[in-house]
């Protein structure tokens, strides 16, 4: 599920101008949001799910982990071509996203990035009491799950102990690159996230050592040319090995012990270690919500509405699985259309929905905020 935690490295200013155009609301732990959908996911199909909501008339508020939408578009192919969206040749994940988010503009939806889905209890009156690891607090009548293949957790370093040094010398994402500064840097890894930092870090840190178990890069190009320009220039270094052990002074981590593929073990002198070894989904606390889960994705009742077996509950993209399932965002967007119709009842129960087209309902016309068009 795609709010449970994860690594990032920094986001580019393009990036943050497209996440910043709805306001988060106020996680104070005295109130709490009533409201009649809440989307755990903030991926493509999720925001999609934004927009079918919206048609209904239904506002939906958006959870995600992340402090960026875009959820695995984002993260991991930012800028790598998609090419089986319908009536779109070709785009980039960053370009879907940004042309989702443009989209969804007219339903003004609520995002609380940078937190978890803590908590999720049925209530008397059949809404759903939802918490989050911020402390924000829901009652809504319907959720729609749309986390993908599930949260991104950072692939942790395998040394024991030095775990105890998490978020104070031990850090697997980058929130203030400025705490850096000054500092005497050993960065591990071999992808763009440890070649990007270490390249931005030189010349602001005090010193900064680039690690990683062999010579070769998963890193773009032009990054691992760029590096060893800077390791020619003795501005950083490079070393080929991994982390095996650490040494502590004073309660604080003073060094690490790295062994190199020659089977000798060095001390190497730090303030800070940084490791980037990638990403691992995991499908975290949603197994504790009571619903059917087959091999770490949600069941679905059936492909009508696109419900669990918790009436309210929806799951959409990835992450349910039903016969027949195909893992394409293409699908996404479909289960997405019926989840909202079949969450429909649950929040106007007095109400027939009908069926409408955007090119020519007015009605859809006043909600997305366009001028109906005249046809001869």
């Amino acid at each position: 599920m795609a709010f449970w935690g994860t690594q990032l490295k920094q986001e580019s200013d393009r990036r943050m101008d497209t996440t910043v155009k709805f306001a988060a609301a106020p996680n104070s732990v005295n109130s709490v949001i009533e409201t009649d959908a809440v989307i755990v996911g903030a991926g493509p199909v999720g925001l999609f799910q934004v927009f079918e909501l919206g048609l209904l008339e239904i506002k939906a508020h958006v959870i995600d982990s992340l402090p960026v939408v875009g959820g695995q578009c984002v993260e991991l192919y930012p800028d790598k071509p998609i090419y089986d969206i319908p009536a779109v040749p070709v785009c980039t994940g960053q370009e879907l996203t940004d042309n989702l988010l443009k989209q969804i503009e007219p339903f003004e939806p609520t995002f609380h990035l940078n937190q978890e889905v803590t908590l999720v209890a049925r209530r008397e009156d059949n809404r759903f009491d939802l918490e989050t690891s911020a402390g924000t607090r829901f009652i809504t009548k319907t959720i729609f799950i749309a986390a993908g293949v599930g949260s991104f957790q950072p692939r942790t370093i395998k040394v024991d102990g030095i775990d105890q040094f998490d978020n104070t010398q031990l850090f697997y994402r980058v929130k203030d690159p400025v705490q850096f500064h000054g500092k005497n840097l050993v960065i591990c890894g071999g992808g763009d996230s440890a070649l990007d930092w270490a390249l931005d870090l030189v010349g602001k840190a005090e010193s900064v050592v680039l690690l990683h178990r062999r010579e070769e890069f998963r890193a773009a190009p032009a990054s691992v040319a760029k590096m060893k320009a800077l390791c020619e220039a003795y501005e950083m270094q490079f070393l080929v090995g991994q982390v095996t052990g650490h040494e502590a002074k004073d309660g604080k981590l003073s060094e690490i012990k790295v062994t190199g593929p020659d089977g000798v073990t060095r001390r190497l002198p730090l303030d800070t270690l940084l490791v980037f070894f990638g990403l691992s989904p995991k499908l975290g606390p949603i197994a504790e919500w009571g619903l059917d889960i087959e091999r770490k994705q949600l069941r679905v009742v059936d492909t009508e509405k696109f419900e669990t077996n918790v009436p309210g509950i929806f799951a959409v993209g990835d992450i349910n699985t039903y016969p027949g399932k195909k893992k394409l965002i293409l699908s996404g967007f479909h289960e997405a259309a019926l989840a909202a119709f079949g969450a429909a009842p649950y929040i106007f129960p007095d109400k027939k929905i009908h069926m409408q087209y955007t090119t020519t309902s007015p009605k859809l016309h006043k909600i997305l905020g366009v001028e109906s068009p005249v046809f001869d």
